[in-house]
């Protein structure tokens, strides 16, 4: 048998840790994948820090169910059901229901290709909160203990349109247009207590045209041009109200422009001039 410190080796208990590390685990996993999770639990147990019984629990119920048809899947070390349904090729497929932690249901429905096709979503007390037709409609997401973590629109199965997202304390994250499941469009980013952090424009999840920064008192430190996340293009830099810098910025730093330095924020004091990001 292969040492563990070998590249092979050392792949296949990367392999086996995703399989087993996330938040859940299919109930199709087959003989071939747990024999060699048997093969190298002395190691895994030094990854994951629990015990052999535990991987024997695990075992017993990775056993039931099919990647193609009927399945189920868990909390990982624990027997918290979160999903019973139909699969293809690994994937919900077909019918099926979610779980909250306390076992309620949390969505049934049909799936296609992984994503909630038609059915109902239900909040923490049982009530109906959306109704998904098609791929689409106004939806509601929520954690495994019945917190909002998402509202808005859905085409084709994920967030496309105006939504919103919130923290594990129900405040808001973020507001407004995804595309493809990401943000895209005009948006505005909170603090964790719900302040503005950030307004402006988002390409592929990324800010990317012009914005504005906050700091977290509610006051304007920045307003231009981004590109890829970063102040990118014609910017201003302010401080306490007062611009301390106008010009170019390049991949986040200042580039070309005038920075301006005050005495006791009122008159200025002097100034200095920024060419290819050097004063």
């Amino acid at each position: 048998m292969a040492e563990f410190g070998d590249t092979k080796s050392r792949k296949n208990l990367r392999d086996i840790k995703y399989s087993y590390i996330t938040k859940k685990i299919f109930s199709f996993l087959n003989e071939k994948q747990l024999l060699k999770m048997i093969i190298y639990r002395k190691e895994l147990q030094k990854m994951l820090s629990i015990d052999i019984e535990d991987y024997k629990k695990i075992s017993q119920i990775c056993k039931i169910g099919e990647k193609n048809g009927n399945g189920k899947e868990f909390i990982i070390n624990t027997n918290i059901l979160i999903f019973e349904g139909e699969y293809s090729k690994g994937i919900r497929n077909g019918k099926g229901k979610e779980y909250y932690l306390s076992g309620k249901l949390k969505f049934e429905g049909v799936y296609l290709k992984g994503k909630r096709w038609n059915g109902k979503g239900y909040n923490i007390n049982g009530n109906i909160e959306f109704e998904i037709k098609e791929g689409n409609g106004y939806i509601k997401e929520f954690n495994f203990y019945g917190k909002l973590e998402f509202e808005g629109e859905y085409l084709n199965g994920i967030r496309n349109g105006k939504g919103k997202t919130y923290n594990n304390y129900g405040e808001l994250k973020f507001e407004g247009e995804y595309l493809n499941g990401i943000r895209n469009g005009k948006g505005k980013e909170y603090y964790n207590y719900g302040k503005l952090i950030f307004e402006g424009e988002y390409l592929y999840g990324i800010r990317n045209g012009k914005g504005k920064e906050y700091d977290n008192n509610g006051r304007l430190i920045f307003e231009g041009e981004y590109l890829n996340g970063k102040r990118n293009g014609k910017g201003k830099d302010y401080n306490y109200g007062m611009s301390i810098f106008e010009g170019e910025y390049l991949k986040g730093k200042r580039w070309n422009g005038k920075r301006k330095e005050y005495n006791n924020y009122v008159e200025s004091e002097f100034e200095v001039e920024y060419l290819n990001g050097i004063i």
